[in-house]
């Protein structure tokens, strides 16, 4: 029997107690404290590849950017309306300093990729990987957008907080390693959501024709000589393996945006999206594209992994040093 102490204590209601837990999971989903490992591996890999795509251009600035070139600002206007959808490089009207703003963004782009001064560099090659998207209207594909947003991302997050020169730095001044914090969370919760919008939107897309319900859909990416890099015409003497392509692609895309965040799923989901994404880079020449996309999967990839691999090319080349 309870004593009178007992029963004048007030029971927390079921509405209560769910709100509770809802509130904790929801601060353990965004505000958790997170390790930089993961965002200093995507720093590099997608630092890498922006830094490719811009050097390309460079190799004939003039002859797409420049204020007489191909893509001039008129164009761009027919396409974009919006006043927001803004270029540095509209500021400037003389080649020669046009080259000279491309060179100083290479090297800003590069002193991101190594982690220099990441706080301001990182947003810096966010609003460069914009700006070149606005300017190169009619030569955008997948790859810019996916860039944009990691680069945005990242700079919400302390990427340089590991595997970068100011973590080198911090470590000589006896700072230790990049620390755990909330605002590596925040970043890796937008670009674990935005991959998997990115998914949905892509699967929806094929299941509004035919060649993805029919198995056919891979031998025409195959078969178009406009992105085909790899003959891989002998495909069409197996089109049951065309079929399980087409079909197996398609229902990884569907499953992504809810197996992904399953901890036992996850690993299979992962394992399938480097040889898709690999694949397709391959095949069809889009290799960038399928390997920012794999920069993006490593959002879902444990930072104490990454730490791990990072170990173990370390103790390796200690190795190689003595000779073992």
């Amino acid at each position: 029997m309870k004593t009178p102490s007992e029963s004048t204590v007030a029971q927390p209601t079921s509405g209560a107690t769910f709100f509770h837990s809802w509130t904790n999971g929801w601060n353990q989903f965004w505000f958790q404290l997170e390790a930089p490992n993961a965002l200093g591996a995507m720093r590099i890999l997608v630092g890498l590849l922006v830094l490719y795509t811009h050097f390309t251009w460079g190799l004939q600035f003039s002859t797409f950017l420049g204020v007489d070139g191909l893509l001039p600002l008129e164009y761009r206007a027919l396409l974009f309306e919006s006043p927001f959808a803004w270029s540095h490089f509209d500021w400037f009207q003389n080649n020669q300093l046009l080259m000279t703003i491309h060179i100083l963004g290479l090297i800003i782009v590069s002193m991101f990729t190594l982690g220099l001064w990441t706080n301001w560099t990182a947003v810096l090659t966010t609003l460069l990987v914009i700006s070149y998207a606005n300017r190169a209207t009619g030569t955008l594909f997948g790859l810019d957008q996916i860039s944009s947003f990691l680069c945005m991302y990242l700079a919400i997050g302390n990427c340089g907080g590991a595997y970068s020169i100011d973590q080198w730095i911090a470590k000589r001044r006896g700072a230790g390693q990049g620390r755990s914090c909330t605002r590596n969370r925040i970043a890796i919760r937008l670009i674990q959501i935005h991959m998997c919008v990115v998914y949905f939107f892509a699967a929806t897309g094929k299941l509004q024709g035919t060649t993805w319900f029919n198995g056919e859909a891979v031998w025409g990416a195959l078969a178009s000589y406009e992105y085909q890099s790899v003959d891989m015409s002998w495909i069409s003497n197996h089109m049951w393996l065309v079929a399980i392509l087409t079909l197996g692609t398609l229902a990884w895309e569907l499953a992504y945006p809810a197996l992904i965040w399953l901890k036992l799923t996850r690993p299979i989901m992962l394992l399938f999206a480097v040889p898709i994404h690999l694949g397709i880079g391959i095949c069809m020449g889009m290799l960038s594209f399928g390997l920012v996309m794999l920069a993006g999967n490593l959002a879902f990839v444990d930072s104490r992994w990454i730490n791990k691999l990072f170990q173990l090319s370390d103790e390796s080349k200690v190795h190689l040093k003595d000779g073992s």
